[in-house]
């Protein structure tokens, strides 16, 4: 066992195994199938967002999309791998937090998002420091509560940093909710090359 694995846990008590099968219908049973699909079908209705950039302290820079509605609410989104703050699934989420009240700020790692970074630092997995900088952005428009929001990657940097902070985390930060989360990284890596039932494991 490696630095990146855990050992298998038990499921809660109050948690059924059937509710954890996952039934795919006959079409979408391929999991790269799965990926593709509403990359390229699903279309997401959504009004243009107010776009910031927020510099760094390495002299680099991040983008982000507001949706603001006069909320004393701040939901912050995350992104996956190699996705961006107008993916049809991030648009997706935000709608729906628009409908239940919600301000919404979707942002983008470096080089993410359509503009390359200019430092030589990428993002990857273990790096929390520029999500913590949106979280402080976002904290210092005077909301009352920020929630957060990650897909696959941007879960794993999401459920990070909020370890991270402990008990010393801003009492405001009032939940969040991941999707696809690759919680193994050297397990979630091993399914990459080419094994079949890849669905079960996807971290796209």
């Amino acid at each position: 066992m490696t630095a990146f694995e855990s050992a298998p846990q038990p499921l809660p008590a109050h948690v059924k195994p059937d509710r954890l099968q996952y039934h795919p219908p006959p079409w979408l049973r391929n999991g790269h199938i799965q990926s593709v699909w509403p990359t390229l079908f699903r279309k997401v209705d959504m009004i243009s967002p107010q776009a910031e950039i927020l510099p760094t302290d390495d002299d680099d820079e991040l983008h982000l999309d507001w949706y603001r509605q006069g909320s004393d609410r701040l939901a912050i989104v995350s992104h996956g791998l190699e996705g961006h703050s107008r993916r049809p699934y991030v648009l997706g989420i935000t709608r729906a937090l628009l409908s239940a009240g919600w301000d919404v700020l979707a942002w983008n790692y470096r080089s993410c998002g359509g503009v390359m970074n200019r430092q030589p630092r990428f993002y990857h997995s273990g790096a929390t420091s520029d999500l913590e900088r949106v979280i402080h952005h976002g904290l210092g428009k005077a909301y009352d509560k920020l929630f957060l929001s990650g897909f696959s990657m941007g879960g794993n940097l999401t459920l990070l940093y909020l370890g991270e902070q402990g008990e010393r985390i801003d009492s405001r930060i009032c939940g969040a909710v991941t999707y696809s989360v690759p919680c193994d990284l050297a397990g979630s890596a091993r399914c990459f090359p080419g094994q079949r039932g890849a669905s079960t494991c996807s971290v796209s």
